[in-house]
């Protein structure tokens, strides 16, 4: 029989009942049982095997929360926008994140994350694979918090965060990189701000050009192949600097060359696939919108296996590290990555997308602000964007805040639009004064339920017929409060913003914990 979820709370309902829920709990734990009997099996001649069969199954839990929470920052727009359904995304999601590590993941990974601890100062093979073990466990419990508590995090702050609480743990304060910690820190701000703020440029276009026009399919006709021209780019680009570098070694200027050859080509490509299309909509904004379905699913799909290529090293890097400890007897500063490890990054990734990502997909598609597909469509070209901006810069970036941070640029500017046009019309009840009440009450009731379109037009008309509003100055500051209208949740906000900024010190401070615990246990 086939099922198909129609929306998020059909699938969100099915996986949430309490049958299901024994059922993802029961496929989660036998997929770990399996990773550890069999990392168990491939290693059990090894001093040290046992410990990296246990290994073996935190990198897998590891893997199932980055799938389950990070992975939602890539399809939660497009489902948030209806561009997908739900069990559509988590298909895509989960064959592109798996595609991505499997064919594009590094061959060889860093085993100190971002250079965090100064690797000198830990001599003894079992330090520091007790190290490597402790960071991955609190990380992955600090993800697995994090998605119980709807918030979207940075997975690779929660590894950087174990690595460091583990290292001060094992060698002292000393033993860290306190510069490129602040070069860390300095991303919670710079990453956000960033995706924010290209994907509000991207939003203020497409408002000002199509949407606020009054041909919006012929401007639609216009503007549209230059978006899609500019998304192929960064895409493009995206993809060649980040995603395939294990398949071929390009500088970013070759990249960008060869993104702007796409670009070219898909610009000449839509122009006549875009026209064909706006000539059998109607002249609304849902029409002009149902042009960017299709890129959206792409932008998707795309996202996906950068995330898969890029990211699975926070999953199996530290795995990796502890397997050329055990096999090489010594500190391993980079450690190859063999076939059964990146298998199970891939299949954890995976696995936990499908059985526990619903929930963070909704919040960041449905719960921060409404997206519409022009706006999720501006998320996605901000999160290609500042990647590649961030990367030329040397600017330290997490993907999570990109996106999640062009989610709240996006509804900002729609706050900021609004309350715009209602300080335009208070300005002007200043400077007028009459007593024609009813026409007033008239403008204003249609003014509060215009959208932004309609609010310019309402103004224009106002300030056309020269409309005199006697309110008194009182009464103008009521009905401004009235129109403030919060378009971002703010309670999402401050719950998602909490969350980024105590990601480092939680999982550092479970990570020293975890390693002194395990310390004193003989048989790891």
């Amino acid at each position: 029989m086939r099922v198909e979820f129609k929306n998020i709370g059909a699938l969100e309902t099915g996986l949430n009942s309490q049958s299901n829920e024994l059922f993802r709990l029961g496929l989660s734990v036998a997929f770990l049982i399996g990773v550890l009997i069999y990392a168990l099996f491939q290693n059990y001649n090894l001093p040290g095997g046992f410990t990296l069969a246990i290994a073996a199954a935190v990198g897998g839990y590891m893997a199932m929360n980055i799938g389950a929470n990070d992975v939602a920052n890539n399809v939660g727009p497009a489902v948030g926008s209806k561009a997908l359904t739900l069990f559509g995304a988590i298909l895509i999601a989960a064959i592109f994140e798996a595609a991505g590590a499997l064919i594009a993941g590094g061959d060889v990974v860093s085993t100190i994350k971002k250079g965090i601890i100064d690797p000198s100062q830990i001599t003894e093979a079992r330090t520091f694979i007790l190290l490597m073990l402790a960071a991955l466990l609190a990380g992955a419990l600090w993800l697995n918090l994090a998605t119980f508590l709807g918030a979207p995090v940075s997975t690779t702050h929660s590894i950087v965060g174990g690595v460091l609480g583990a290292g001060i743990a094992a060698g002292g304060f000393a033993v860290a990189n306190w510069s490129k910690m602040g070069a860390i820190a300095a991303s919670w701000i710079i990453s956000p701000l960033l995706g924010g703020l290209i994907a509000a440029s991207f939003q203020y276009f497409i408002k000002k050009k199509i949407m606020h026009t009054d041909d919006m399919l012929g401007s639609a006709k216009r503007f549209v192949p230059w978006l899609l021209a500019i998304m192929a780019w960064a895409f493009s680009t995206y993809l060649a600097v980040k995603g395939i570098k294990k398949l071929i070694k390009l500088d970013f200027y070759q990249a960008a060359l060869i993104g702007f050859a796409i670009a070219v080509i898909i610009f000449f490509a839509v122009q006549p696939l875009i026209a064909n299309a706006a000539s059998r909509l109607e002249q609304t904004r849902d029409g002009v919108n149902s042009l960017f379905t299709v890129p959206l699913i792409f932008a998707a799909a795309l996202l996906s296996f950068a995330h898969g290529a890029n990211d699975v090293a926070n999953a199996v890097g530290p795995l990796a590290a502890i397997a050329d400890s055990v096999h090489n007897a010594g500190v391993s500063t980079k450690a190859a990555i063999p076939l059964w490890v990146m298998m199970i990054g891939a299949l954890g990734i995976a696995l936990g997308l499908f059985l526990f990502g619903p929930k963070l997909i909704r919040t960041v598609g449905t719960e921060i602000t409404e997206l519409d597909k022009s706006r999720a469509f501006c998320v996605a070209m901000a999160a290609a964007i500042t990647v590649i901006v961030a990367s030329q810069l040397g600017l330290p970036v997490s993907s999570t805040h990109i996106a999640v941070g062009g989610i709240f640029g996006v509804g900002l500017l729609r706050e900021r639009m609004r309350l715009s046009y209602v300080t335009q019309l208070h300005k002007m009840a200043e400077h007028h004064e009459g007593e024609e009440k009813q026409r007033l009450e008239s403008f204003l009731q249609n003014f509060q339920s215009a959208e932004l379109k309609e609010m310019e037009v309402l103004l224009k008309e106002a300030k056309l017929k020269k409309t005199q509003l006697g309110l008194s100055k009182t009464e103008r500051k009521q009905l401004k409060s009235i129109y403030k209208e919060n378009l971002v949740r703010r309670s999402a906000m401050n719950k998602i913003i909490a969350a980024w900024i105590i990601t480092v010190p939680c999982s550092a401070g479970l990570a020293a914990l975890i390693y002194f615990f395990i310390s004193d246990i003989s048989i790891i």
